[in-house]
């Protein structure tokens, strides 16, 4: 008995040890077989998937083109900052992948104080970017680089740096809304900025490198770099002098007159190259603020205005184009005249007089504007603001800009034709207005606008972007024709735009005051807007400067508020393109002297008309307009 008890414990253990032999072995085998999957059949997907837990990309920007004027001054361009950042698993403990756990690297807390004074952020701020959960967390961006190799020195844990570039504006607001601006990150946000972005970003790079737990380069790793390709130069046709002058001005006339707004246009005839265009208020791209956003836009192409009788001179080239009058044509004009059962006044009260063209618009008549119109006729005078580029956008395809109105053919009523004829109801832009004057001093030419010369290329020369479009709008004979009653209408008896005048300078323009469109439809009763549009020398027609002056309180006429700022937009231009006067013996200094005198003489008269016109006369509709 106590035999057979012994032999079956023996047969039991014999099983045992051969049941755990049995699973030893197995165990050994699949422990064998999974080091060779790890080691030898998969071991290069392993590698990989260990290269990648270690590997860590970060962009690298490309750096923005420049932005010059026409002379090669840098107006944007970007220089090397400093961004720092932080990978937050450096100040909590990391287990590594064999189970033994390594302490933080920092104390958030202390890193945090150290950072907050040389980073201008608060330190708990600071602390709650430190703890998120995240692999990286941005600090503080586009810092100085001398800043941010200081905080570098400083060795603390789990901070790093990286170089990108930072837009500056080494003009300050100079061309601002021309220009635009990019945000942080070199989105482009504004102006040139965005019209141009696919020349002027680049291509980003990429950095690839190792990092070890706790967020430190393992600098025996590898390091791959894709460099950034940087953007394409571009050179605008502005002239920084110009931009200057017209900038001051439209400043100037905001604060002198207390107006909404104020904006120049300097064209160079012939080319169509912008030389200067400015809008007051304006604000300086390096310290954007929200409150100042309605400021960011370029007035010049985005805001519409009714033009009032600076639309008169298109007019007068409609009938002219149309053989419904010529120069010598004399018209009989009364102070008033009523068409489709609304009156149509003239700003001055007077008889039945005998004027021709350009007598009406030296005197800038409401009531001869309309004669001339109506013998003129719908169609053509339609038809001749749209030649002229009314209705829609220019060719220089600015963000924001607008095209301007003129009333389908179908919707042509009785006071259509006399409302057009002196400038309302239709509806254009500053630039659009500057370019229609810029082609009848190019003797009935239109050339597109344009603000891009061209690009740099690789060896720093100049690559001419695409010429603009031309087209002819109206003849020789007609351009020429309109230029000699401009004259007129600044230095001819009656005149209304003689304070447009600069000594030694054959100047033609034109006067306009129209009432505002109120926002709810009609007119305003006392808001107005004041602008001149000018072409000099009329012996060589080179530029051509267009003034809106919005809102201005006490006087509003367009000779008074509108005319000054094209005399000193204008005098600064030819003088900055070096244009030599018509010629009467006089020295340079002799001629900038005469213009000073001229430019109080008018700044005087414009303050004695101020005082006399504290409570300008409502204007329920366009035919009671103070258009001069």
């Amino acid at each position: 008995m106590g035999r057979w008890r012994t032999d079956d414990q023996a047969r039991l253990s014999r099983r045992r040890v051969r049941l755990a032999a049995v699973l030893f072995g197995l165990l050994t085998v699949a422990t064998v077989a999974q080091l060779v999957d790890i080691q030898v059949l998969s071991a290069e997907e392993h590698a990989e998937r260990g290269v990648r837990q270690r590997m860590r990309t970060i962009d690298l920007p490309a750096s923005r083109g420049r932005i010059y004027d026409r002379e090669g001054d840098v107006l944007a361009t970007s220089v090397t900052s400093a961004t720092l950042y932080a990978d937050p698993r450096s100040f909590r403990p990391q287990q590594r992948p064999d189970g033994r756990l390594v302490p933080a690297a920092g104390d958030p807390v202390r890193v945090a104080r150290t950072l907050a004074p040389l980073l201008d952020v608060p330190a708990d701020e600071l602390e709650d970017r430190l703890r998120r959960d995240a692999h990286f967390v941005y600090l503080a961006r586009q810092l100085d680089l001398a800043r941010g190799e200081e905080i570098m020195a400083l060795r603390l844990p789990g901070i790093g740096m990286l170089t990108e570039p930072r837009r500056v504006y080494p003009g300050g607001g100079l061309a601002a809304q021309v220009i635009g601006f990019t945000g942080i990150d070199g989105d482009a946000l504004q102006g040139l900025e965005a019209r141009h972005d696919d020349l002027l970003r680049g291509t980003p790079g990429t950095l690839h490198f190792e990092q070890a737990i706790g967020g430190l380069a393992i600098t025996s790793g590898p390091r791959e770099v894709e460099a950034a390709t940087p953007g394409r130069d571009l050179v605008l046709t502005l002239d920084r002098d110009i931009q200057y002058a017209a900038e001051r001005a439209a400043a100037d006339a905001l604060e002198r007159h207390d107006a909404a707004g104020a904006t120049v246009v300097v064209l160079e005839v012939g080319t169509g190259e912008v030389l200067g265009m400015a809008s007051a208020p304006t604000f300086d791209p390096a310290e954007l603020r929200r409150d100042e956003q309605q400021f960011w836009r370029n007035r010049a192409v985005t805001d519409l205005l009714e033009p009032g009788s600076v639309q008169k001179p298109l007019a007068v080239a409609a009938a002219l184009e149309s053989g419904a009058i010529t120069p010598a044509t004399v018209l009989e004009v009364p102070d008033r005249l009523t068409v489709g059962g609304h009156t149509f006044t003239d700003v001055s009260k007077h008889g039945v007089e005998r004027w021709t063209a350009g007598d009406v618009l030296a005197r800038s008549s409401n009531v001869g504007a309309i004669r001339i119109a109506q013998r003129t006729g719908e169609e053509a005078l339609r038809s001749q603001l749209l030649a002229f580029g009314y209705g829609r956008p220019t060719g220089l395809r600015f963000p924001g800009e607008v095209g301007g109105y003129v009333p389908p053919a179908d919707e042509w009523w009785a006071t259509t034709l006399p409302t057009a004829a002196i400038g309302y109801g239709t509806s254009s832009t500053l630039l659009q207005l500057a370019t229609a004057y810029a082609a009848l001093a190019n003797d009935g030419t239109l050339v597109d606008p344009v603000l891009v010369r061209g690009t740099l290329g690789t060896d720093g020369t100049l690559v001419a972007a695409t010429p603009p479009e031309r087209r002819r709008v109206v003849s020789t004979a007609t351009a020429r024709q309109v230029l000699d009653m401009l004259e007129q209408a600044v230095a001819g008896p009656g005149a209304t735009g003689t304070r447009a005048r600069i000594p030694g300078y054959r100047v033609g323009g034109k006067t306009g005051t129209a009432i505002k469109v109120a926002a709810e439809g009609g007119y305003t009763e006392d808001e107005y807007v004041s602008t001149f549009v000018g072409v000099a020398p009329l012996d060589d027609p080179r530029i051509v400067v267009a003034v809106m002056v919005d809102d201005p309180t006490g006087a509003y006429y367009g000779g008074a508020v509108a005319a000054p700022v094209f005399q000193e937009v204008m005098h600064a231009s030819l003088l900055a393109r070096r244009i030599v006067p018509d010629g009467e013996g006089r020295t340079l200094d002799e001629l900038v002297q005469e213009t000073r005198r001229i430019a109080e003489e008018a700044a005087e008269e414009a303050a004695e008309e101020a005082a006399e016109e504290a409570a300008p006369a409502a204007a329920e509709d366009p035919s009671e307009a103070r258009d001069r």
